[in-house]
């Protein structure tokens, strides 16, 4: 099963969006047919960023998506500090990959990552992710 990890904005487009691309990525992992990797970091993350107000989501759905995601999810904890992302809040994502092993990490933001690979993980878009884990 190939092992992927989200950056948040993958998380809260499919949570706004159903039946978008980053939803499909989200359903993937659900159904555990990609290995989702978390570090207790990033499930922080996703946690505050989809409990923002201005996202209006109710709590309640929030916190059963996350629930639901950590439920099949391989929770990993990062030994490396890493400092590679043009924005230092994107630094955990990576930490996250190197120390799941990751085969990809999928983004809305390439341009604050060092694409088009990190340490062999590719760095992908939610439309390239949905192509690879579907082909």
């Amino acid at each position: 099963m190939r092992r992927v990890v989200y950056d948040t904005n993958v998380i809260v487009s499919a949570a706004l969006k159903p039946g978008s691309l980053p939803a499909a990525l989200v359903t993937l992992a659900l159904r555990q047919q990609v290995q989702l990797c978390v570090s207790d970091a990033l499930l922080a993350e996703y946690t505050e960023v989809l409990n923002r107000p201005k996202f209006g989501l109710e709590a309640r759905a929030v916190a059963t998506l996350l629930a639901e995601l950590t439920a099949g999810a391989l929770i990993v904890q990062p030994t490396e500090r890493i400092t590679a992302a043009r924005d230092a809040s994107d630094d955990p994502v990576l930490e996250c990959a190197v120390a799941a092993a990751a085969d990809l990490l999928v983004t809305g933001n390439l341009k604050h990552f060092p694409a088009p690979t990190f340490r062999g993980i590719a760095i992908v878009t939610p439309a390239e992710g949905v192509a690879r884990l579907l082909a």
